[in-house]
């Protein structure tokens, strides 16, 4: 059976207006209705829609729908953003513009998950690549982060102004930066309406002429899997595998492994988490 978008629109909307009562959005109760939830006129009244063209809408009509008018009728109807993108879907066959997101928070088994890798570096970065989880074993490779500032924890800025972090990529140095860039270009278009952004941008542009060099190519890309191989001070080539994935408690988080070799990268991963290197790797700075 061929899914016909708008009649799954309008069955969509219902279902969902269905489910909100009157008080959750200030309205009185008005005593008995005969069906649940909000009238079809509440809804295109604190849509600021006309009801006609609502109700047009949820008999799964063709008509066109504004990007404007999709983002207040999911305000109204409170569709978090698994429901906002199947309704954007639905209307427009495309994803709704990125929200601006906050600091989102890492639970406690996240965070166990970091720290059950042992001698695999982790650490968890937001939609900001700000880190915002880590355990042992990354902090033993790029310094303690608790330590840090929330600057000082962002990726791009690290890439651009540590030069321990540029000592550690070697001769990677430059593609990672390039690819850095182009995932931050990227993400500063899925999320025009924050101004962190451009704030950011100013920031980075700033302190190195790289960052505006690199820009200024306009690649975007996603962030891709791929070989790293990291130099460490006395401990020479470190070679990791890298994975991430997106965290299903909350898409906003993005784990990150580094997946030692068995090329001795194992054992010198040891040696740094049991402290005896740590100060040599931090003195690189």
């Amino acid at each position: 059976m061929q899914l016909d978008r708008y009649r799954e629109l309008a069955h969509f909307l219902r279902t969902r207006r269905e489910r909100i009562t009157p008080e959750q959005v200030g309205l009185p109760s008005g005593g008995r209705r005969r069906t649940p939830g909000l009238r079809r006129g509440e809804v295109a009244m604190l849509a600021e829609v006309g009801l006609d063209w609502y109700t047009y809408l949820e008999q799964g009509r063709h008509i066109n729908v504004s990007r404007d008018v999709l983002e207040r009728v999911a305000d109204v109807l409170m569709l978090d953003a698994t429901e906002r993108k199947h309704l954007f879907f639905l209307a427009h066959k495309q994803l709704p513009l990125e929200r601006r997101q906050d600091s989102p928070k890492v639970g406690p088994a996240l965070q166990r998950f970091l720290d059950g890798l042992g001698d695999s570096p982790a650490c968890v970065m937001d939609t900001k690549m700000n880190i915002v989880a880590w355990n042992s074993a990354y902090c033993a490779l790029n310094g303690d982060y608790s330590v840090k500032s929330e600057q000082e924890r962002n990726f791009v800025w690290l890439t651009f102004t540590s030069s321990q972090f540029r000592y550690l990529k070697g001769e990677q140095w430059e593609m990672h930066a390039r690819r850095i860039v182009a995932q931050f270009h990227a993400c500063y278009a899925r999320y025009t309406d924050d101004p962190w952004w451009s704030k950011q941008y100013e920031a980075l542009s700033k302190v190195s002429s790289e960052f505006r060099e690199f820009w200024e190519t306009h690649d975007v890309r996603e962030a891709i899997d791929a070989h790293k191989a990291l130099n460490c001070p006395n401990l020479g080539v470190l070679n990791f595998d890298h994975i991430s994935f997106q965290s299903l408690e909350n898409p906003n988080l993005t784990v990150s492994i580094h997946i030692p070799h068995q090329d001795g990268t194992i054992e010198k991963m040891r040696q740094l988490m049991s402290g005896n290197k740590v100060d040599i790797l931090i003195a690189g700075k």
